[in-house]
């Protein structure tokens, strides 16, 4: 199967740019993979921040689950900041 993949055409400010480019030397990668791995991650973390918000509204309202889900919820948070120190 072909994957096809979109270009997307971004204006970043100059500190925007600056940063991505000292990270990308820094990695030894092109501007353009680090963006788009930082996209991804992005993403990644905004799915995240929606999936405890909708539990934390499930927790408040009672949900028969919602406890069980909250601890395993903040298992994988607490993963994320360790990788985040790293």
């Amino acid at each position: 199967m072909l994957r096809v993949m979109e270009r997307l055409n971004l204006t970043l400010d100059e500190g925007t740019s600056g940063a991505l480019a000292r990270h990308a030397r820094r990695e030894g990668k092109p501007r353009a993979t680090l963006a788009r791995e930082l996209i991804c991650e992005a993403i990644a973390r905004r799915e995240s921040m929606e999936y405890r918000r909708k539990l934390a509204r499930d927790y408040a309202a009672g949900r028969s689950d919602a406890e069980e889900l909250l601890q395993d919820m903040e298992a994988a948070q607490l993963e994320l900041l360790d990788d985040e120190a790293a």
